[in-house]
């Protein structure tokens, strides 16, 4: 079963909430997921304290640098998607986890200063590729985007990624209430009160591209693959 990571050596640009995000529109499309929080903050784990997470998404948390291809091969035989959120470092653990890895999903706002890290992250991707001899799809997702204006940073970003081939979702992750108040909250946006939390149906349309986005990206590097291999 396929393994998305979520990895980036800069906090604060939305990795946590983007794999929830992820992991609740999978859950709620009726598929098993495993999610694992390799974060030392625990966020995830947190969410999956309060009221609302859905029965058919687990969540593991005791993971080390030691035991973290472990869990994944082991969550890979009981779910039908594992969510890996990594710790900000570029550590061991970050690394061994990317080697197993069939999706990596970098984060990043759409300043210079988040592009340069992200180019990190790709950069450590890229070496464990040769470390491991198998190639690691990757791509950079936009967050805490704006809903009403694309700022020149951002274009200018998206310019410099695209010349240098970097592959980028078409799906931006906006700053959004909605997503911060799952955190809050728990749950997922479904369950979300509207009259309490502003534009909850825009969010919903967000992190349903998204996990769309995701799911044909994962099935064409799968098509890839066997092309290779035949």
């Amino acid at each position: 079963m396929p393994t998305i990571i979520f990895a980036s050596p800069k906090g604060g640009v939305g990795k946590s909430t983007s794999a929830i995000l992820l992991a609740t529109e999978l859950a709620g499309k009726g598929a098993s997921v495993t999610v694992i929080d390799a974060d030392p903050n625990k966020p995830l784990s947190k969410w999956s304290q309060r009221p609302g997470k859905p029965e058919n998404l687990t969540v593991m948390d005791n993971v080390t640098e030691d035991t973290i291809i472990d869990a994944i091969e082991g969550a890979e035989k009981t779910a039908q998607f594992v969510v890996v959120d990594l710790e900000g470092t570029a550590s061991m653990m970050v690394g061994y986890a990317m080697s197993r890895a069939d999706l990596i999903i970098i984060p990043s706002q759409g300043s210079q200063l988040d592009a340069a890290e992200a180019v990190k992250a790709l950069k450590l991707v890229k070496r464990q590729e040769k470390a491991f001899n198998r190639r690691i799809p990757c791509s950079v997702l936009f967050t805490r985007t704006s809903a009403a204006i694309e700022t020149r940073d951002l274009r200018d970003v998206q310019a410099q990624l695209t010349e240098a081939g970097v592959p980028v979702f078409a799906t931006q992750m906006v700053e959004r209430a909605a997503f911060r108040a799952i955190f809050s909250y728990g749950g997922t946006l479904s369950g979300l009160d509207g009259s309490q939390v502003s534009n909850v149906k825009a969010a919903q349309q967000n992190a349903r591209s998204f996990a769309a986005e995701v799911v044909a990206l994962l099935k064409a590097n799968a098509a890839q693959a066997q092309a290779e291999v035949a």
